[in-house]
C-alpha cells in the first residue's frame, strides 16, 4: 500500500467529487491519506474529513502566508483541534520568504508558537520552507521538535545535508516528474530511503503531462514509480519503505 502524506482535500477544488477522489485513491492502493490544514478553517475541515473517512488522518496548522492574522486566539483553537482523535501532526507550518504574504517577523513568531504547541502535544511537525532555509533551520535547531518532515522539498544539497544531520524526514511531490526538475531528481538521489516520504500536495503540482489540471492522492502511485526509476530501486521496495516511514513518523494506527 501507499500513503499520501500531504494533500488538501478540504480545498474547494474537491467540493464536487471529494468522495469519488478518496475512493479512486483507495481503489488504486493508496490506503491512507494525511490531510494537511493550512489555515484555521482548513484545520477544522481536515479534522472533519478525518471523522468522515476512515482512511484519512488530519494535521492542523497555519501556513506562514496567514501569519499576519494569526492571533493567539487562533492558535488556541488550533490547539483544541490538535487534541482530537486522528490528528497526527502540526502543520503545515514554517516560513515563506518567496511570496512574503505576511511579514517575516510575524512568520517567525507564528512558527515558534506552533512549534511550541507541537512539543507540548508531542506531535511531529510538517514544515513549509521556501527561500527561508537558513531561518527555518535556526528555529528548528533551537526548538527541537519531536519529529520533523520538510514537505515538498525544493531546496539544494546543502539544506538537505543539514536536514538529514538533524534527523529530519524529506518528502517529495510529483514535481520531480517535470522535465525541468533535474535539480530535484539529483537531490532525491541523495536522500536515504529510510528518511523518504511521498506526497501529492494536491490539488497542486500534478504529474508531468497533467500540468494545469487538478492533482489528487491517486497520483502518489505515479510518484512512487518515478522515485523507483530515479533511485534504481524496485517499485515494491519504495512502496514498502516509504509507507513504513509514514506509519512511524505519524504514529498511524493502521490495519
Amino acid at each position: 500500500m501507499l500513503i499520501d502524506t500531504h494533500c488538501h482535500l478540504d480545498f474547494p477544488d474537491y467540493d464536487v467529487d471529494r468522495k469519488e477522489v478518496v475512493t479512486r485513491a483507495k481503489d488504486n492502493g493508496i490506503e491512507y491519506i494525511i490531510n494537511i490544514g493550512s489555515s484555521l478553517k482548513g484545520s477544522r475541515d481536515s479534522v472533519a474529513l478525518s471523522k468522515q473517512f476512515t482512511n484519512i488522518y488530519a494535521a492542523c496548522g497555519i501556513h506562514p502566508h496567514d501569519a499576519d492574522t494569526a492571533t493567539d486566539q487562533v492558535i488556541e483553537e488550533i490547539k483544541t483541534l490538535a487534541t482530537q482523535n486522528k490528528v497526527v501532526a502540526i502543520g503545515e507550518i514554517g516560513l515563506d520568504y518567496y511570496k512574503n504574504y505576511s511579514q517575516p517577523e510575524n512568520q517567525i513568531r507564528l512558527f515558534r508558537k506552533l512549534n511550541n504547541l507541537a512539543k507540548e502535544l508531542a506531535l511531529p511537525v510538517v514544515i513549509h520552507s521556501r527561500n527561508a532555509e537558513e531561518e527555518v533551520l535556526q528555529v528548528l535547531k533551537e526548538q527541537k521538535p519531536v519529529k520533523t518532515v520538510i514537505h515538498c522539498f525544493s531546496a539544494d544539497e546543502k539544506f538537505l545535508s543539514s536536514c538529514l544531520e538533524l534527523g529530519f524526514y524529506i518528502s517529495f511531490t510529483c514535481n520531480i516528474t517535470y522535465k525541468k526538475a533535474q535539480n530535484l531528481r539529483d537531490v532525491l538521489k541523495l536522500v536515504p530511503l529510510e528518511r523518504l516520504m511521498l506526497e501529492t500536495d494536491a490539488p497542486f503540482l500534478p504529474p508531468e503531462g497533467m500540468r494545469g489540471k487538478r492533482n489528487e492522492p491517486l497520483y502518489v502511485k505515479r510518484l512512487c514509480e518515478e522515485v523507483a526509476k530515479i533511485k534504481g530501486v524496485a517499485f515494491d521496495e519504495i512502496e514498502r519503505i516509504t509507507t513504513a516511514n509514514a506509519i512511524e513518523f505519524f504514529n498511524l494506527h493502521v490495519i
